[in-house]
C-alpha cells in the first residue's frame, strides 16, 4: 500500500513548493496566463526560491516556466502543451507595445509611474497609424466620432485583458494604472541596442509584431477558460515573443 506522504512521491523541495499555502492560487494564476512580477512579493519569492523544481513540474505539462531578463515569471506553452492556450488580438498586441514604450519613456517618471486610460489612448493615436487603427474597428480606413468612441472602448477592453495577465496594475477605481515590467513580453526585440525606446517606437509605427529571429510574431500564452471568448484561438509553433 502506498503511503499518503507527499514526500514519497516527489522530490523534497518540489513537495515543499506545492505544499506551500500560496501555491494553489499561484498555480491557478500562472495557468490562466498571469505574469508574476516583482510587485507580487510573496508569489514572486516562491517562484524564485523553487524555480528549478517548479520548472520541472510544469515540464510534465509540456509547458515552460520562464523567468524573463526583467525578473518576471510566466508559463510559455509549447505546441504540445496540455494546458489551454491562445494568442492576443492585433489590438491587444499594439496596446501592449505602446505600454512597453511608455514604460521606457521619461513620461513614466514624470507621472510617477501612473497613467490613465485616456493618456494611453492618446499615446496610441499619436504613435500609430490611425487608418490602421480604425480598420480594427470598422474595416474602413476612416471613421466617425462614433467609430473613435468604439475604438476607445476596444482599447479599454484590451487594457482589462492585459490587467488580467499582470501587465498593468489598477489603482483603485480611478481609471488610473501603473505599468508592470511584464510588458516587456511586447518588447523582446528592444532589450538590445543603443536606443531601446526608438526600437520600440519603430515596431509601433511600422505596425510590426514583436518578433525574435527564432520566434513567431505573436504572443502565445495561456488563458483562463472563462477568458477564451476575448482571445483569438490559434495554434502557433513552439515558442513566443
Amino acid at each position: 500500500m502506498l503511503s499518503t506522504d507527499t514526500n514519497d512521491y516527489l522530490p523534497e523541495k518540489l513537495a515543499k513548493a506545492i505544499s506551500n499555502p500560496l501555491f494553489p492560487m499561484l498555480d491557478s494564476m500562472l495557468r490562466s496566463g498571469r505574469h508574476i512580477s516583482t510587485e507580487d512579493l510573496d508569489n514572486h519569492a516562491l517562484l524564485s526560491d523553487f524555480e528549478v523544481e517548479l520548472s520541472s513540474f510544469y515540464q510534465r505539462y509540456n509547458t515552460e516556466l520562464v523567468k524573463a531578463p526583467e525578473g518576471f515569471f510566466y508559463l510559455r506553452p509549447r505546441s504540445t502543451s496540455l494546458i489551454n492556450r491562445s494568442v492576443l488580438s492585433e489590438l491587444d498586441m499594439l496596446v501592449g507595445k505602446v505600454l512597453c514604450f511608455l514604460y521606457l519613456s521619461p513620461e513614466r517618471l514624470a507621472h510617477e509611474g501612473i497613467f490613465t486610460n485616456q493618456e494611453l489612448y492618446e499615446e496610441l493615436l499619436a504613435l500609430s497609424d490611425e487608418k490602421k487603427l480604425m480598420k480594427l474597428v470598422t474595416n474602413r480606413a476612416s471613421g466617425s466620432d462614433l467609430d473613435k468612441e468604439k475604438l476607445f472602448d476596444k482599447v479599454r477592453t484590451s487594457l482589462r485583458r492585459l490587467r488580467r495577465l499582470g501587465m498593468i496594475i489598477n489603482i483603485g477605481e480611478t481609471g488610473k494604472f501603473s505599468i508592470s515590467e511584464s510588458v516587456f513580453r511586447f518588447g523582446a526585440d528592444v532589450r538590445i541596442g543603443d536606443d531601446i525606446r526608438e526600437a520600440q517606437l519603430r515596431l509601433i509605427r511600422d505596425g510590426e509584431a514583436v518578433v525574435h529571429t527564432k520566434e513567431p510574431s505573436q504572443v502565445s500564452l495561456l488563458v483562463a477558460e472563462q477568458d477564451q471568448d476575448v482571445f483569438q484561438s490559434e495554434n502557433l509553433e513552439e515558442g513566443d515573443a
